[in-house]
């Protein structure tokens, strides 16, 4: 039954959601919800599901939904404590008020953000003003909206366990006061969300005393008499702050005066924006209720969605495989949902073909190739002459012949387009040498905005597609995106970065891929079994300190033990409860117990054993060849990364990481050759700010941290101490990477305040890097983006965010992203360089592996020495940006039969 026929009312009422209080509440009702990639989604998910509730159940006239909106607002003119001791909004939170709003606006409701007030004001507006022409329903159970509540103004509450929904009579009846007395009694209570004092030692029940003597603060104070002596007492020394904490609790009416209902009225869900939603956020649970919704609606008129969505019955030509849909497939295609209808992709997949005979002609023409079903489906093909207009259809079609033949068929192309061209040179559809233009659709939507997370097609078709023309196949689709894409990014001066640097890195990372690197198997054998043996000692040592065994592993036994039965002094409890074990906690326990330093060091050989020495040997291929896949589309700044697995994590330092280094090694008549630029960043530190004594430091080839401390100590070089040169070792890298004073004093030992003196001093001796750390910040606050050496930029949309720890974390990302992103620019130039060099590959040399700042090859014997050499030249001698750093690039080189000798 609907609120309208549960109250009797005559007409439809109108709904005043408070959508900020439902955002908090989803998002802290169910903090491990999120996407498969790590964005979160819990307060999306819940608000969404609320609203889709009201649509379906209710089906609202006048809907709508207000938020509040960013900064302060006119309490905190009135009482400039009023709620500091809220703590900054969790960045999780923050990075989905944009899906809410858009998904709001999907369904067809009007947003409304508070500006000046908060959203509670907007909605006592709103009421007042609407209440006389139709009921109003506040969709909230925030306490301060009841003074709203009055013979045409409802609260109802559909979000809680057990659904609440209170009338005026409600209210009183539980009260024993008038709505219009609520802000009376909320000043007297005081509010300690919002840091509203109130009156000490008032709580609800003495309040509810009070005023049943008197009706108001004003009668309090003119009655006083009417008090009982003890409330009298309490009341005494805040006869005048109660009247400014009602100045606070109290809504104001006056604000939102230009909205009109007919501004209010729900509009028919946008079934295209419910389905890009829907396949963004991966919202699977409530797919089938945004289709109910959708289907009972009068929804805007849809095409049909893309190939990589439905799964649809097949027609086709050319030989017997064109007839290949599944029941499976066909089953799914009948229960097509308007949602998927939406997403712009094909009720028919394109006509399937083994044999060239029928394709268009190919020479000089634009040419898509996708994998819209999935890398084991056959992909699609889309083909347009150069000179065909806009509107003309392309040929469409799929392939499930020889993939030789279909690379001769791409090689006459004037213009390849893919999701992912490292795809094709992985499977030979493109080959060395090819001379046409590749557009690679995810590596272009990757350098216009580098935090999407997913390029895959799936997500490009959702995120590129709105506003271009309707196309039967998503090859078709993929070939005007790739005109867009090409259009954005010249327009944003990215595109000589992806013709020079990106594109040109695909093969090449292709070909690393394919080589892969030698392990020696027996070597990691004999390292585990010592790993083990230690671990199981280790264990021994644990269980007889403990006096009893446990899972060391269980971060929950593990602190029993600690804290409750060693005691050890507990920490600061995790958000579920317990107390924390975690790495930094252990460290700061460190010589309280010989335990401690027992499990340390278990937890540093477990990882090891559990991350690498284990499962690794059992990943290679039949010639002992470990295979990584490097992303060229996984960090903000441009660096690249490896998975499956993760070879740039393979440990380096101590004697850990030497041996596990050993353990790779060159093949068969063959030796490694490790080239590592030295502090790179620091180099590019020094270029980019110009700060003299940086500077002549590496023109002089001086040691960088012990001139830095020099500098920090007042003392001459060769009087820096050990520790002094650990320090401005710290400081100099830990701010490239956006170190704060809380995390250098971690990192020195030292306290907060003598981490900010250190940092202020390190910036009054280093004067130009003050001035360039200025200069950034500005930059990105005037730009909305930072740019690195290459040309590569990010954007910064938080910098100019009211969030103080938003704000701040831009301000660390835009530093952190030019010197980062720019070293990033140089390694990837030094792999072309390297990739491309007539010397190197006349000495056979070839690129294996990519890790941070080195680069790995394997040589002939005969010609490692040489190729050193000739590395060590091509890496020092790259030109970020078309000019050459204002202080040399220096290269370590070094080789040998393993990985460890090499380095």
């Amino acid at each position: 039954m609907s609120l309208k026929d549960r109250l009797g009312l005559a007409t439809p009422p109108l709904f005043l959601m408070d959508g900020s209080a439902f955002i908090y509440r989803g998002f802290f009702a169910n903090r491990n919800m999120q996407r498969s990639d790590g964005f979160p989604t819990n307060a999306l998910v819940v608000v969404s599901r609320v609203l889709l509730r009201i649509l379906r159940e209710e089906a609202p006239e006048h809907f709508v939904f207000v938020q509040d909106g960013r900064g302060k607002n006119f309490r905190h003119d009135i009482f400039p404590l009023y709620k500091a001791n809220r703590e900054a909004t969790p960045e999780d939170l923050v990075r989905q008020m944009d899906p809410i709003q858009r998904m709001v606006r999907a369904l067809g409701l009007r947003l409304l953000v508070s500006q000046g007030c908060e959203a509670d004001d907007c909605i006592a507006s709103l009421a007042e003003r609407f209440s006389s022409r139709c009921p109003v329903v506040i969709v909230s159970g925030d306490k301060d909206l009841k003074q709203c509540l009055g013979p045409n103004v409802f609260m109802w509450d559909p979000g809680s366990r057990e659904e609440k929904l209170v009338t005026a009579e409600d209210f009183v009846r539980e009260t024993g006061v008038q709505p219009k007395q609520w802000a009376d009694v909320q000043a007297l209570i005081g509010d300690t969300s919002d840091n509203i004092p109130g009156v000490p030692g008032i709580g609800p029940k003495k309040a509810q005393q009070i005023f049943e003597n008197c009706a108001s603060l004003e009668e309090i104070r003119d009655h006083f008499e009417r008090i009982p002596a003890k409330l009298q007492e309490k009341l005494r020394d805040h006869l005048e702050n109660m009247f400014t904490w009602r100045e606070l609790t109290t809504l104001r009416r006056d604000f939102c005066t230009d909205i009109t209902l007919e501004d209010m009225a729900v509009q028919p869900p946008d079934a295209e924006a419910c389905a890009a939603l829907s396949a963004e956020f991966e919202l699977l649970a409530l797919r089938r209720e945004m289709d109910a919704l959708l289907r009972g609606s009068r929804t805007k008129a849809v095409s049909p969605a893309p190939a990589d969505t439905v799964r649809a019955a097949r027609s086709g030509e050319d030989d017997p495989a064109t007839d290949d849909a599944s029941p499976a497939l066909t089953k799914g295609a009948q229960q097509l949902s308007l949602l998927d209808m939406a997403v712009q992709v094909p009720e028919k997949l394109p006509p399937l073909f083994r044999t060239p005979n029928k394709l268009p002609d190919p020479r000089g023409a634009r040419l898509a190739v996708i994998w819209a079903q999935g890398e084991d489906a056959p992909p699609h093909l889309a083909v347009a002459s150069a000179d065909d207009p806009d509107d003309m259809p392309p040929w469409t079609g799929r392939w499930a012949g020889d993939p030789d033949v279909l690379a001769d068929y791409l090689e006459q192309a004037a213009l390849v387009v893919s999701e992912d061209a490292k795809r094709l040179w992985r499977r030979g559809l493109l080959r060395e040498g090819n001379k046409q233009r590749i557009m690679d659709l995810g590596i272009a939507a990757y350098l216009l905005n580098p935090e999407e997370n997913d390029y895959g097609w799936p997500r490009l078709a959702v995120r590129w597609s709105a506003g271009l023309p309707r196309r039967d196949s998503a090859a078709a689709l993929a070939l005007d995106m790739a005109r867009l894409l090409e259009n954005r990014l010249l327009r944003d001066g990215l595109l000589a970065l992806y013709e020079n640097l990106e594109i040109p890195l695909a093969p090449v990372l292709a070909h690393m891929e394919a080589v892969g690197i030698a392990i020696d198997d027996r070597a990691f054998g004999r390292f585990l079994a010592d790993v083990q043996k230690e671990l199981d000692e280790l264990t021994g040592a644990v269980y007889a300190a403990a006096g009893r065994t446990f899972n060391i592993r269980s971060a929950q036994q593990l602190g029993e033990v600690l804290y409750g039965e060693m005691g050890l002094p507990a920490p600061r409890k995790t958000r579920g409860g317990q107390a924390s074990t975690s790495q930094e906690t252990l460290e700061r326990l460190a010589g309280r117990h010989p335990v401690v330093e027992s499990i340390l060091h278990f937890r540093k050989l477990e990882k090891m054993r559990s991350t690498y020495l284990d499962p690794l040997p059992r990943l290679v291929d039949d010639s002992g060849r470990l295979h990584t896949t490097f992303n060229q589309k996984a960090t903000a700044t441009g660096r690249l990364s490896s998975s499956n697995p993760n070879l740039q994590n393979i440990p380096v330092r101590g004697p850990l990481g030497k041996r596990m280094r050993t353990c790779f090694v060159a093949g068969e008549g063959r030796l490694l050759v490790s080239a590592d630029y030295s502090q790179v960043e620091l180099r590019v530190l020094a270029h980019m700010s110009q700060d003299a004594a940086l500077l002549d430091a590496f023109r002089r080839g001086e040691d960088i941290h012990a001139r830095t401390a020099a500098l920090i100590y007042d003392c001459s070089q060769e009087a820096v101490t050990p520790d002094q040169r650990r320090n401005a070792k710290t400081i100099n890298f830990g701010l490239i990477y956006g170190m704060g004073a809380q995390k250098l004093a971690q990192e020195l030992k030292i306290t907060t305040n003598e981490a900010k003196e250190f940092i202020a001093r390190y910036f009054e001796r280093l004067t130009g890097l003050k001035a360039f750390y200025d200069e950034v910040e500005a930059t990105a606050r005037r730009q909305g983006f930072v740019t690195t050496l290459g040309g590569r930029r990010r954007l910064l949309p938080d910098i100019h965010s009211a969030n103080g720890q938003a704000s701040a974390l831009a301000r660390r990302q835009a530093i952190n992203t030019v010197i980062q992103g720019s070293a990033a620019d140089i390694i990837k130039l030094a792999m072309l360089a390297v990739d491309a060099d007539a010397d190197l590959r006349r000495m056979q040399a070839r690129l294996l592996l990519q890790v941070h700042d080195e680069l790995l090859l394997e040589v002939p014997q005969a010609a490692a020495q040489e190729a050193a050499q000739r590395v060590t030249e091509l890496m020092s001698g790259v030109t970020p940006g078309g000019s050459s750093l204002s202080v040399p690039l220096l290269v370590d080189a070094g080789t040998g039969p393993d990985w460890g000798a090499a380095h």
